[in-house]
């Protein structure tokens, strides 16, 4: 279907009161993005000429979220209801396009759905309806006795046999610009609100001629807005449980489908296992056989095949070799390369490290700015003190290294292949290939007048 001559405009001008938020409602994140990045997600994937997104309350704080975005701004600086939003929009609307109206508070809207309604746009109106139990607060779907809609009754204008009706109006719709721009011209505000309502487009349309035409969705979920704490919970659970069920779909194997959160993309191999309270956030791939033990955090991460990460380890930008072992309680922090068959164990932290084949760093080490090559072994208590108190430097651990227990090695500082490093060692220089090197102070001394170093000027 061709969609290119399309604008989609989406109306995010709302406080969102009910949040008790001085962010705007827009900006509240559902699984780690801000409500309105999932509308906008929708509207690029139906690849529109131009997306027009019209913001209120918050002003520049919701431009400058999406500031790298290519989307049309427009200020609706008073809120005067939907139709006086749209008429904000309508001089950026191009006059031979189809429109799709979406709402910035409604993140699971459905693309398919959108493309469907899309398609009956042409010469008509179309809208998106759903039947609900309970339809209080929203418009009702007024129908002739033959089924033809002939308008959109907002619920606070509504007869008492109007409320009786659950199909109810979900704010989304689709029609041409031409016929768009003529009846926006003609709202008015003669209500009980004192608004302009975009739905008065409908009777306005019947009076024209012009058929219109309601898609009924048969998933309330996806044309659901949030408009408080309560209902950014359950949709959070709802968009979880979805992402669950497709990974259960895909062959993964999850402990607990209710304790999984996944805030970005989960892309998973064959007999991958995932134990409870696990957080996903950024881009993660885990390979073949990967297994995620309980209360793991792990964000824009690659592990490959085989690779077992422990219960409460954290993971941040970091690409893990296959066949290793991580954990429990480590901690990765980015720019960390581990290479296949690698050990770090608990309460061992990793940042900027590239660990070649079969290392191990087993327990409560910290090892930074560091290169470790092959078969190294760093004993409990390592540190590699990186960082002067302004500058940082690097350490360089060459193929098999035994580093003892409790050693600091003081950077810039290289430890040459096969070296020994006797347990309690402060090492300030680079220590020989294939020999024992120990420094261990026999007695306390104190230097007065020392001054700290002082951060150097880059190039």
């Amino acid at each position: 279907m061709e969609t290119n001559h399309l604008n989609v405009v989406i109306l995010a001008a709302g406080k969102g009161t009910r949040m008790h938020s001085n962010t705007p409602k827009v900006l509240h994140e559902l699984a780690g993005k801000p409500i309105l990045a999932h509308v906008i997600a929708c509207a690029k994937a139906l690849n529109p000429q131009k997306i027009i997104v019209v913001y209120g309350f918050g002003g520049e704080i919701v431009r400058e979220a999406f500031a790298h975005a290519a989307i049309t701004w427009v200020n609706q600086a008073e809120q005067h209801g939907t139709g006086h939003a749209v008429q904000q929009a309508a001089p950026h609307l191009d006059a031979d396009a189809n429109t799709l109206i979406l709402l910035g508070d409604v993140p699971l809207v459905n693309v398919e759905v959108c493309k469907n309604l899309i398609a009956q746009a042409t010469n008509q109106l179309a809208i998106l309806s759903f039947n609900k139990a309970d339809p209080t607060g929203y418009g009702r779907i007024i129908r002739t006795s033959t089924g033809n809609v002939v308008s959109i009754v907002e619920h606070k204008d509504a007869t008492e046999v109007q409320r009786a009706i659950n199909e109810v109006n979900t704010g989304i719709m689709a029609m041409p610009n031409q016929q768009l721009i003529s009846w926006l011209s003609q709202l008015t505000n003669n209500n009980v609100q004192g608004e302009y309502y975009l739905t008065d487009i409908v009777a306005l349309a019947v009076r024209q001629n012009i058929a219109v035409v309601a898609e009924s969705s048969t998933d309330e979920w996806s044309v659901t807005g949030i408009n408080s704490k309560s209902d950014l919970a359950q949709i959070e659970r709802v968009y979880q449980t979805r992402i669950a069920n497709k990974l259960l779909q895909q062959g993964v194997t999850l402990k607990d489908p209710a304790r999984l959160d996944v805030r970005g993309s989960l892309v998973c191999g064959r007999e991958v296992e995932i134990d409870v309270n696990c957080v996903f956030e950024g881009d993660v791939t885990l390979g073949d056989k990967v297994k995620i033990a309980a209360n793991c955090v792990i964000k824009n991460a690659v592990i490959a095949a085989g690779t077992q990460i422990l219960p409460f380890t954290h993971i941040d930008d970091t690409k893990i070799g296959e066949n290793c072992r991580i954990g429990p309680y480590a901690r990765l922090r980015p720019s960390t390369r581990l290479a296949a068959e690698t050990h770090i164990g608990n309460f061992v932290e990793l940042k900027n490290a590239q660990v070649d084949i079969g290392s191990k760093i087993n327990h409560l080490s910290y090892v930074g700015d560091t290169v470790v090559g092959k078969n190294v072994n760093i004993g409990a208590g390592t540190i590699t003190c990186n960082y002067d108190g302004a500058n940082k430097f690097t350490t360089v651990i060459e193929d098999e290294v035994f580093i003892g227990s409790d050693t600091q090695l003081i950077a810039p500082v290289t430890i040459g292949k096969g070296a020994t490093i006797a347990a309690g060692s402060t090492i300030t220089r680079d220590a020989p290939a294939d020999a024992l090197t120990f420094c261990r102070a026999k007695e306390q001394k104190t230097i007065k007048g020392w001054k700290r170093p002082v951060k150097q000027k880059k190039d």
